[in-house]
């Protein structure tokens, strides 16, 4: 899996994540569950999407094109390590 988006939030996360999955793009959020473990503290660069690595072109042009806070930074070698066990749907 590849990284198509390092999110700045949680809700730039999800609307990156509702709009591949839109497009039939398989995705997974990698440290989701991190952010509410750090309480009121402000969390940054710990929610990454990812997406297979077939998918990765075109799920980066979609994320691309979304009106997001912060523009996307991830590269097509940033593999999405960490994530645990992803399975399709």
């Amino acid at each position: 899996m590849k990284v198509v988006y390092e999110a700045a939030n949680l809700i730039d996360a999800h609307l990156v994540k509702h709009a591949l999955e839109s497009a039939d793009i398989p995705v997974f959020l990698r440290g989701e569950a991190l952010v509410g473990g750090m309480g009121e503290l402000p969390l940054f660069g710990v929610v990454a999407v990812c997406v297979p690595d077939s998918a990765w072109p075109e799920a980066s042009g979609i994320v691309a094109r979304l009106p997001l806070s912060e523009p996307p930074v991830a590269t097509a070698d940033e593999d999405c390590v960490g994530g645990g066990d992803w399975v399709p749907a």
